[in-house]
């Protein structure tokens, strides 16, 4: 499957490895592991949706459509079965959030595909707070910020 956002690809192959533009950022298990390069846990997604970073820190909550912030009771993105993302921002106005392509298959893989979109836009989000006057370059490769801690707020 795949998510392009403006120049941002995101691949996740069917080995769980995740590519950015290309280079193997992360892998992702069928028992909702997220985990870097070197096995340094991430995120893992729980049954009942929750999603949990290292030390036990909120990560928010996903279903197969639908992800929401940590401590927050409405999604502030949505995956449609068509695989347009849409992310919701201040009262609740739409916006594009890129496309998937090949993710409805079976809802464990729509899924798979929230989680990602989940996980990199909680990334992207941050990335874009920090930046006022410039827009976000979303050609993110190595800068990403994985692997020396957790890369989520």
């Amino acid at each position: 499957a795949r998510w392009v956002h403006g120049n941002l690809a995101v691949d996740v192959l069917p080995d769980g490895k995740i590519l950015v533009n290309g280079e193997h950022q992360l892998n992702v298990d069928r028992g909702g592991r997220v985990f870097g390069l070197e096995a340094e846990p991430l995120a893992l997604l729980e049954p009942d949706g929750r999603v949990i970073g290292p030390n036990d820190d909120p990560l928010g909550q996903i279903g197969v459509l639908h992800a929401s912030l940590p401590g927050e009771a409405t999604a502030w993105l949505t995956v449609a079965q068509s695989g347009a993302v849409i992310r919701y921002v201040e009262e609740g106005e739409r916006e594009p959030f890129g496309v998937w392509l090949g993710c409805g298959v079976t809802p464990r893989a729509h899924q798979t595909c929230t989680l990602v979109t989940h996980l990199l836009g909680l990334r992207i989000r941050k990335l874009e707070r920090q930046t006022t006057t410039e827009p976000v370059g979303l050609g993110f490769g190595s800068g990403l910020g994985f692997g020396a801690g957790t890369p989520f707020p």
